[in-house]
């Protein structure tokens, strides 16, 4: 029987050390995890750990402290909204920017932001407001703001439409049913939801 001289080698390879910004994202990616399965309060730096498969020194290195690891896990995994949909009315480009933010509130890092808005206390949810209000409600209100103006530009929208609580509206709605009423949110009640609120609500008088 022949040995080969190669039987080492795997062993070898899997213990080759990630560095640098393949270990973070590893870290990143295991701190979503944790916090879209087991919660804020269930997440600890050694399961984040173990779940990177990477030692807890190596987190507290780049992290000293829970909130440090969760703020920018958060702002790694949240999908941008650098765009707005422009495809030629204000309905479609309401139901399209709908979609984005459904898709982003059901998705790994919509679930780990929603356990810590709802998991932290008071003290602990201030540490997070800018990257909640920075990387959520502050583009969500950007593009709804662009998307309302081009409306009225095209004589689509009443002039007076371009207001806070105009733009508060689909923000407001998606959290209420989402929260409140378990609603998922899937493509007919979004529809629904801009035929008949939004788009009485925006059409200029006469319409």
């Amino acid at each position: 029987m022949v040995t080969s001289r190669w039987t080492a080698a795997p062993a070898q390879t899997a213990s080759l050390r990630r560095r640098g910004a393949v270990l973070e994202r590893a870290i990143l990616d295991a701190a979503l995890d944790q916090l879209s399965t087991v919660g804020w309060k269930g997440l600890t730096m050694e399961g984040v750990a173990a779940g990177a498969q990477t030692g807890k020194a190596a987190v507290y290195r780049r992290w000293p402290s829970k909130e440090d690891l969760v703020a920018d896990a958060l702002q790694a995994g949240l999908p941008p909204f650098e765009e707005a949909p422009d495809l030629g009315s204000v309905r479609e480009d309401l139901l399209t920017l709908c979609r984005r933010a459904r898709d982003a509130m059901f998705s790994r890092p919509g679930f780990a932001l929603s356990a810590v808005i709802h998991e932290c206390d008071p003290a602990q949810a201030a540490r997070f407001h800018s990257v909640i209000f920075g990387g959520v409600v502050e583009p969500t209100l950007r593009l709804l703001r662009e998307i309302i103006t081009r409306g009225i530009e095209r004589k689509e929208v009443r002039d007076d439409a371009a207001n806070g609580y105009v733009f508060d509206v689909i923000p407001a709605m998606l959290m209420y049913r989402s929260k409140m009423c378990a609603s998922e949110w899937n493509d007919r009640d979004l529809e629904e939801m801009i035929d008949q609120l939004m788009l009485p609500l925006l059409r200029p008088t006469g319409g």
